[in-house]
C-alpha cells in the first residue's frame, strides 16, 4: 500500500507501527486530526488477511471517528488503533500491557477505548500502564462502561428519526426491520426494536448470535449472504463496513439504511447509489455516536449516565438537519454530512452539544 499517498489523501497527521515480539503485540493507530482536540476512537482486534487490510480498515476507521467526533460536539479529534489478531494465540493481559505502552509513547495524542473484539476488561489492563483509556467500568452512576448499550440507544433513535422523515411514521410498530450482525450492538438493538413492536430479520456470522435473536425476539434467521435483499422497511448493518456497494445496492428493497456498522459505504459513489434509488441513508458516523459520546464523557470526568443519555438524545436532530438539508440541495446525505463535519473541524472548533429542535 502507498502509505504517505493514501495517509495524505485521508488527512492524517500522523500513522503509528508498533511491535512487541514477546507478547505478540502488532498494532497501528492512525491519527487523522487533532484539530479539535486529542484524537479519540476505540481499539479493534481483528484477523485480517493481510497487514494492508489492517491499514487500510485504520485509516479509513481514523477518519470516521474525527468526522463522528465533530458532529457530536465532543472535544476530541479522531484516531483509531487496530491490533491484527493471531487467531493461534489468545489475546492476554501482557498483550493489552503493551499495547498501553504503544499509547504511553504518543503523550496523550491518542486516546483508546474498546472496539470490534476488545473488553472492558482488557481496558483495564491497559488503564494499568496508561491513563490514556475510557471504557471502564462505571462507579456510582458515573458515566462509562462498556459503550456498546450506548452506541445502541443511539441507533434505536436515529431509526425512529429516519423512519419519521422517509415513511411518515411516528414509530418503528408495525414495521420490518433487517438487522445484520447481532453481536452486542446489533443483539440490543434487536431488543429495543422488538419492544417498539417491530418485527425482525437477523443475521450473523456466529450461528449461536443469531440463533439468540430467533428465540429472544422471535426474529427470521438468513444467511449474511441473503440479509440485505430482504424485504423489508429498514436495514440496519451492525457488523464490518462495506457492505454497501456497487454490486449488493441494487438488491436492496429497504426504504432506510440505518446502522451501528462503521464505514457503512465501500467508497463515496455508494451514497450517490443509494441516493439514485430513493434510499434514506443515515450517515453511519452521526446515527453510531453514542458510544463515544459515552467515551467521551467518562473521559472529561464528573459526568453521569443521565448526562450521557441526554447527548445521546441529541442525534435524531442531528440527522433529522442531514436528511433536510440533503432534500433541499438534492444531494446524498453522505455527502451532507461529510461537508458538515469537514467546516466544524476547520474552524477548529465544536459544535456546542445542544439541542437545535426536539429529537
Amino acid at each position: 500500500m502507498p502509505i504517505f499517498a493514501d495517509s495524505a489523501r485521508l488527512g492524517h497527521e500522523s500513522i503509528h507501527h508498533f511491535h512487541d515480539p514477546e507478547s505478540g503485540l502488532k498494532a497501528i493507530i492512525a491519527i487523522h486530526s487533532t484539530a479539535l482536540g486529542p484524537a479519540a476512537g476505540g481499539c479493534r482486534m481483528w484477523h485480517y488477511s493481510d497487514e494492508d487490510d489492517a491499514l487500510t480498515d485504520a485509516l479509513r476507521l481514523s477518519r470516521g471517528m474525527t468526522y463522528k467526533n465533530a458532529m457530536a460536539g465532543l472535544p476530541l479529534g479522531g484516531g483509531k488503533a487496530v491490533i491484527l489478531a493471531d487467531p493461534q494465540q489468545p489475546p492476554s493481559a501482557q498483550l493489552f500491557h503493551a499495547f498501553g505502552r504503544c499509547i504511553a509513547t504518543l503523550g496523550g495524542r491518542y486516546i483508546t477505548a474498546e472496539d470490534v473484539g476488545v473488553s472492558v476488561q482488557n481496558m483495564r489492563q491497559v488503564k494499568q500502564i496508561t491513563n490514556y483509556v475510557a471504557g471502564l467500568p462505571p462507579t456510582r452512576g458515573n458515566a462509562g462502561g462498556d459503550p456498546s448499550p450506548w452506541t445502541a440507544d443511539g441507533i434505536f433513535l436515529g431509526i425512529e428519526a429516519a423512519v419519521r422523515h422517509r415513511l411518515g411514521r411516528s414509530s418503528v410498530d408495525g414495521l420490518r426491520v433487517a438487522v445484520q450482525g447481532v453481536g452486542k450492538v446489533g443483539y440490543d438493538l434487536c431488543r429495543q426494536l422488538r419492544a417498539a413492536g417491530a418485527s425482525l430479520v437477523t443475521c450473523d456470522v456466529n450461528a449461536q448470535n443469531a440463533a439468540r435473536t430467533h428465540t429472544d425476539f422471535a426474529a427470521e434467521v438468513v444467511s449474511p449472504e441473503q440479509i440485505l435483499a430482504q424485504d423489508v422497511d429498514v436495514i440496519a448493518p451492525c457488523a464490518l463496513g462495506a457492505v454497501l456497494n456497487a454490486e449488493s445496492i441494487p438488491q436492496i428493497s429497504a426504504s432506510v439504511i440505518a446502522g451501528a456498522a462503521n464505514n457503512q459505504l465501500a467508497c463515496e459513489q455508494d451514497g450517490q447509489r443509494l441516493h439514485d434509488r430513493n434510499i434514506l441513508y443515515a450517515p453511519d458516523y452521526v446515527i453510531n455516536a453514542g458510544g463515544i459520546i459515552s467515551v467521551s464523557l467518562e473521559y472529561t470526568g464528573n459526568k453521569t449516565t443521565a448526562d450521557t443519555r441526554a447527548q445521546i438524545a441529541l442525534i435524531p436532530q442531528r440527522l433529522a438537519d442531514i436528511f433536510t438539508t440533503a432534500d433541499k440541495s438534492r444531494q446524498p446525505t453522505n455527502v451532507v454530512a461529510d461537508s458538515m463535519a469537514e467546516h466544524i473541524v476547520a474552524a477548529g472548533r465544536p459544535t456546542p452539544a445542544t439541542a437545535t429542535g426536539t429529537p
